[in-house]
């Protein structure tokens, strides 16, 4: 059994070794695609195989799993009875039940860990509230890809984080800004930026009147 990853090669039957090697697929082996993790935990249980997944950016992409196709196969069938019988099913709803709630207690903690975070003076409690809504609905969902997804760092971190990313997007101009292709230039500038919304968002937690032009008010009124 190899865990050995590696990367697409130069022709579909092909894989490349991280030491730039080119092997080819053994007969009878075939390209499980990404997609089922069930029957490709299995497969890869079961014997030989050769993971292959693509580094795009900071990413690592999943292109699918090379094994015996008589294997693949067997599994596949076997998993195909499984899934078709009453007790499958009634487990795979309970959990999804299991999921929904632990997704619910999340985005609630999450909420409270924006809310706590913002510290606004009672006079902007609303504010506080409105802006803790749109970051967690933007950061919570499963998936998204976001800070607020991530087990690395504790919630309160993660909110922190969520907030001030969300500020980027939204009450500056980052996305529209034209940033050298210098290393270390692009985070330079999210630094500079999340001071001044560290700035900004000190202004509501001393209770300070909200600016006609304030750039938060502005975001979540064209949200």
């Amino acid at each position: 059994m190899s865990d050995t990853t590696f990367t697409p090669g130069p022709t579909p039957n092909s894989v490349r070794a991280a030491d730039g090697k080119v092997l080819t697929a053994p007969a009878g082996w075939v390209l499980l695609p990404p997609g089922d993790a069930g029957l490709t935990r299995r497969v890869k249980a079961a014997g030989d195989h050769w993971v292959v997944a693509e580094k795009k950016g900071r990413k690592v992409f999943s292109r699918g799993v090379w094994a015996a196709r008589e294997t693949i196969e067997r599994i596949r069938a076997d998993l195909d009875a499984e899934r078709a019988t009453e007790g499958f099913a009634k487990k795979k709803a309970a959990d999804a039940q299991r999921r929904e709630r632990a997704q619910a207690e999340y985005v609630e903690d999450f909420h409270g860990a924006v809310v706590a975070f913002l510290a606004f003076h009672p006079t902007h409690a609303n504010l506080a509230g409105q802006i803790a809504h749109a970051v967690t609905a933007h950061a919570t969902p499963v998936g998204s890809g976001t800070v607020a997804r991530t087990k690395r760092i504790p919630v309160e971190q993660r909110a922190e984080a969520a907030v001030i990313a969300w500020m980027r997007h939204q009450t500056t101009g980052y996305d529209g800004m034209t940033i050298a292709r210098v290393k270390g230039k692009r985070r330079e500038v999210r630094r500079m930026l999340a001071r001044r919304s560290v700035e900004l968002l000190g202004r509501y937690r001393r209770g300070e009147p909200a600016a006609a032009t304030c750039p938060l008010a502005s975001a979540l009124s064209a949200a």
